[in-house]
């Protein structure tokens, strides 16, 4: 068969080969010249491909940088959780991206500044416990040295049940028994009582669970022992001393108790951090914290606060990332009253910057001075406490004490006089009370002028809006309103506008009580043909907004604060101005 198959086959003869091969000559050229044009083509549309996916993968980048900052100023409590979140989804995103033409990404999202700072507060919270254990094992603390350094390797133990059980052992003088049976052996159970055991209400405890504290006639029993324990008597003396001297009202002690109080605030934290998802705020940061943080000032003041301790809580309560979780750390601080309360308005009084100033002074006088009939404290120690607050603060206070109605007048005054004496407020209150002796009329003018000044001087809108409006919130009448409305008359129509927007906010985003009423005396005044001068360069400012940019923040908000006093004024400046009027 294949010799027939071969034989029916014939070959071409050469004039037919060459008559045919210009022409697959031509052919293949064609071919290699089409090919050469795709592969070009495939280049061109290969290289637009790896733009647009890097442009994707950019502005995908920027996208998550953009979330993670809008997400970051919200208070949620598993803020850095989403966070870590958007970025791992970035992540895998650029992976995918690069996979469909590189096969790896090689570009990294920088990571976002909250991430950074949960992340470096992690480590930072991790590098402070390390010496603060090594205090602890200096200080000689009754406490078993192998749980203490385990702690530092791994912060979780320090809450394992047998941790928690030294722990609580440790604050109240006593031991577990499984540690005694461990270092000692059962004939050492002689010299301890079983706090645990009880015939009716625990009759058969959990052998882990047996507290035991040393007998009150220990060193009798130790004495009549001689034979027990052999080489570890010693050992056991040692134990007994620790837990003595812990146990004492002495700076020794106060100075374990200190560095415990450290070390569970710094481990509470971090744990919280580790655990976001799984660990409520409220519990740790009202409930746990405070409490450590009133521990650790209040159980070492035997004369008063002490600044030095009250500087050490300071310094651990920034370890908290969150501004919500500080406040509510010190807002949680001295619900018993005494001297706790004192220490929370000490710690909101000594920042520079104090938001509601006025209101929180005025708590603390409540508090510093008690009602009648009850005795109001010495000059002394009311001097004492001030002293722990920060020094602009401490001005407010005296003046505060010297109007308040918790006293007699002339009380009030003597009692502020020897406090400026104490404090170094040479003269302060023959200044208050030369104030008092001006009439209210010239005070007004004074306030007035002052803030036409700050208007002058071109000071920033949100500024000049919070001092009439704490103006206006002192002195509330017709009369200080106008006074108002003229000295934002004299502004510039474009500085008129802003700081006629930043009225009704405080600095807290509320709205002020009293802003409705004043805008709407304002929208009035704008529109009424007397300030018709006015009313045109207003609307001409709003008008050049308007072109350069129909949605300006500003103009949106005057609009519709203007709307929310007064609709039909609104409806006549967007008529002059040209806009059309949104339906409610």
């Amino acid at each position: 068969m294949t010799e027939r198959a071969n034989g029916a086959g014939t070959a071409a003869s050469l004039d037919e080969i060459q008559q045919g091969w210009y022409g697959l000559s031509t052919r293949v050229g064609q071919l290699e010249a089409e090919n050469a044009a795709l592969e070009e083509e495939n280049k061109s549309l290969r290289s637009l491909l790896e733009r647009a996916l890097e442009h994707r993968q950019k502005s995908h980048s920027e996208l998550v940088l953009l979330l993670t900052t809008l997400v970051s100023k919200l208070p949620l409590n598993d803020m850095a959780t989403i966070v870590s979140r958007l970025v791992e989804h970035n992540t895998n995103c650029g992976q995918y991206l690069a996979a469909l033409v590189k096969g790896t990404a090689e570009a990294h999202i920088p990571q976002p500044t909250v991430l950074k700072t949960f992340e470096q507060t992690k480590r930072d919270l991790l590098n402070a416990i390390k010496p603060v254990v090594e205090e602890l094992l200096q200080l000689n603390v009754p406490l078993e040295p192998e749980v203490l350094n385990n702690i530092i390797t791994d912060p979780e133990s320090f809450f394992s049940p047998r941790v928690v059980r030294a722990n609580r052992c440790f604050i109240k003088g006593q031991v577990p028994k499984e540690r005694i049976i461990k270092e000692f052996g059962e004939e050492a159970l002689l010299f301890f009582n079983d706090l645990t055991t009880d015939p009716k209400l625990n009759p058969h405890p959990k052998a882990e669970e047996i507290v035991l504290a040393f007998k009150n006639d220990f060193e009798a029993l130790f004495q009549q022992s001689p034979g027990l324990l052999g080489t570890k008597r010693q050992q056991l003396l040692e134990l007994y001393q620790r837990i003595q001297q812990s146990r004492a009202a002495t700076d020794s002690a106060r100075a374990q108790k200190n560095s415990f109080q450290k070390l569970s605030f710094l481990i509470e934290l971090l744990h919280f951090y580790e655990h976001q998802n799984t660990e409520a705020p409220d519990i740790i940061f009202a409930q746990r914290l405070p409490s450590i943080v009133e521990q650790l000032v209040i159980s070492g003041a035997r004369d008063g606060l002490d600044d030095k301790l009250i500087t050490q809580a300071e310094s651990l309560m920034g370890f908290v990332i969150s501004p919500e979780h500080r406040q509510m750390i010190i807002n949680n601080i001295g619900k018993a009253g005494g001297v706790a309360r004192t220490l929370k308005y000490i710690f909101k009084l000594r920042p520079e910057k104090v938001l509601d100033r006025d209101e929180v002074i005025a708590e603390f006088i409540k508090h510093l001075l008690p009602a009648p009939p009850q005795k109001p404290p010495s000059a002394k120690e009311v001097a004492a406490v001030i002293r722990l607050i920060h020094p602009e603060m401490q001005l407010g206070v005296v003046r505060a004490i010297m109007g308040s109605d918790r006293l007699r007048k002339q009380d009030s005054e003597a009692l502020a006089k020897t406090l400026c004496s104490e404090l170094g407020f040479a003269g302060l209150v023959e200044k208050l009370k030369a104030q008092e002796s001006i009439s209210p009329e010239a005070e007004r003018q004074m306030v007035w002028a002052k803030i036409r000044d700050m208007i002058g001087q071109r000071s920033e809108p949100q500024v000049i809006a919070s001092a009439i409006r704490e103006r206006l919130n002192a002195r509330y009448d017709a009369e200080e309103i106008r006074e108002s409305w003229i000295a934002l008359n004299e502004a510039e129509p474009l500085a008129l506008i802003r700081i006629f927007c930043h009225i009704p906010y405080l600095a807290n985003g509320k709205t002020d009580p009293i802003a409705r009423t004043v805008i709407e005396s304002y929208a009035s005044r704008l529109t009424h043909e007397k300030y018709a001068g006015t009313y045109s360069k207003v609307v001409k400012s709003l008008k050049n907004m308007f072109k350069a940019k129909a949605d300006s923040p500003t103009l949106l908000t005057f609009l519709a604060l203007v709307k929310w006093a007064s609709p039909e004024a609104a409806g006549k400046l967007h008529a002059d101005i040209g806009m059309p009027v949104v339906a409610a």
